[in-house]
């Protein structure tokens, strides 16, 4: 049991295809899995138990009638409870939403659907993912499968525990300041925010101001680049996925190529978190890579990301709060009341900072071709951090309400910049929580971003592990 639910994704697919795996099986494992583990992992809102088991059936059916089979035929997935599928409720993990069901699936979903993948159901999320915990009013929390007294990050959390428990071999969750690679760093997997726009998102409020991105979620880069070329691709209902965007030539080798390495972009940051880093970065240069060492106060945009994020839930779920205060997350109310205090010249000069930033870290690819960080600045953190308190890292506190700058300095700024950015694992802490590597490359560079990650996997290969293993 436990071999299958940790195979990875391609050998699932080719065994429901040679005919020595059943969808039925798979799925039954899948599901036995979720159930036994919700209780202590908590990374489900809503399962598709009836609609699994009856897909996983027909899909059955279809390996044995010998029919056309797509690339994910009878493989489960699960999405973050702020995606829209259709004829599935989806609560934005909130009471706001407890009862709304999509009448059409995002544009992701439907493409793993037509791929032959079936929906197990959606995952926790704080409420509109408006945190890097995954807590909430309406389902509690969601726990580190690695260690339950930590946090599975967020807000993609239940996304990341469910593929690193074994739960579902690939999942997809959205990422507003880091909310795929967060998770991912702190549940040990690998997390893909793609260029804007590489996968379409119709749903995002704001089309034009998007810094939202939905991304693959999976335990290994191979199934992460699967799942992103299935997903990925035009569609005329999101302004920047109109075209499709240039092809780059393939990463082969590490010879010439010029990493930029940030160690430190914020307060503090942990010191074995940085040792780790820094050794798979020093093996990079032993493999040809060219590395020098850039120097970023990424930090000191807090205050423009947190305007623009705090103007936009003022503006959706202001109206809401004089009857649902007292149901919604303490946190999410501080944000919606600040941006209440928020004018229209505050919000245009953190969209013209954030221009600024776009052309600033262009100028960085001038001279480089990826740029490397650590995912976060420590490990995962206590389960019940509080996400306006203060915290010490290193030795080092940082300011209540400053948890961004403090924790994932690293992240947000490419969600304002829009370009690609992968969290990939790269070591675990002596008190065994794993440690996330950042890689990010030019716009539309998503392939060689993977490449990158993929040269990495394979000079330290994580894909082998099991919960309550470490790296050597």
């Amino acid at each position: 049991m436990n071999d299958l639910l940790f195979r990875s994704v391609t050998d699932l697919c080719a065994a429901i295809r040679g005919k020595e795996l059943s969808p039925v099986e798979l799925m039954e494992a899948v599901l036995t899995n979720l159930e036994e583990s919700q209780s202590s992992i908590n990374a489900f809102i809503t399962v598709t138990e009836t609609a699994a088991r009856s897909a996983a059936a027909a899909a059955e059916q279809a390996v044995m009638d010998g029919a056309d089979l797509g690339p994910l035929h009878g493989v489960p997935f699960a999405v973050k409870d702020l995606t829209y599928t259709k004829g599935v409720r989806t609560t934005m993990g909130s009471y706001l939403h407890d009862t709304f069901i999509p009448t059409e699936d995002a544009v992701p979903v439907a493409r793993l659907k037509a791929a032959g993948a079936i929906l197990i159901g959606k995952t926790t999320t704080p409420e509109f993912g408006h945190k890097a915990m995954t807590d909430g009013p309406l389902f509690g929390r969601t726990r580190n499968p690695w260690d339950r007294g930590r946090t599975c990050g967020g807000s993609s959390g239940g996304s990341a525990a469910a593929v690193a428990a074994g739960i579902s071999p690939l999942a997809l969750g959205t990422d507003g300041g880091g909310s795929v690679r967060i998770p991912a760093a702190c549940c040990g997997i690998v997390g893909l925010k793609p260029t804007l726009g590489r996968i379409p998102h119709i749903h995002a409020p704001d089309a034009f101001g998007n810094n939202s991105y939905i991304g693959p979620m999976c335990r290994n880069v191979t199934d992460t680049r699967l799942t992103f070329d299935i997903i990925s691709g035009p569609d005329r209902r999101d302004p920047y996925a109109l075209a499709a965007p240039p092809e780059n030539p393939p990463l082969e080798s590490l010879t010439g190529q010029r990493l930029a390495w940030l160690a430190q972009a914020g307060p503090a940051l942990d010191p074995e978190v940085a040792a780790m880093c820094r050794e798979t970065i020093d093996m990079l240069a032993g493999m040809g890579a060219e590395v020098s060492e850039i120097e970023e106060d990424f930090a000191a945009l807090e205050a423009d990301y947190l305007t623009v994020m705090r103007a936009g839930f003022a503006a959706r779920l202001g109206h809401h709060l004089p009857e649902m205060e007292g149901r919604l997350d303490r946190s999410l109310v501080d944000t919606i009341r600040r941006g209440q205090t928020l004018n229209a010249a505050d919000l245009a000069a953190a969209q013209i900072r954030r221009s600024e930033l776009f052309r600033h870290i262009q100028e960085r690819f001038a001279t480089c071709d990826f740029i490397l960080s650590p995912t976060l600045s420590a490990p995962a953190l206590a389960i019940d951090q509080d996400a306006l308190g203060g915290l010490t890292i290193a030795g080092i506190e940082v300011a209540p309400g400053s948890i961004r700058a403090g924790w994932y300095p690293y992240t947000y700024p490419f969600n304002l910049s829009g370009h690609p950015a992968i969290s990939i694992p790269c070591g675990f802490s002596t008190n065994g929580l794993p440690v996330g590597l950042q890689i990010v490359g030019p716009w539309h560079a998503d392939h060689q971003v993977l490449e990158l990650a993929a040269l990495i996997e394979t000079a330290r290969p994580w894909g082998h592990r099991r919960l309550g293993e470490t790296m050597h």
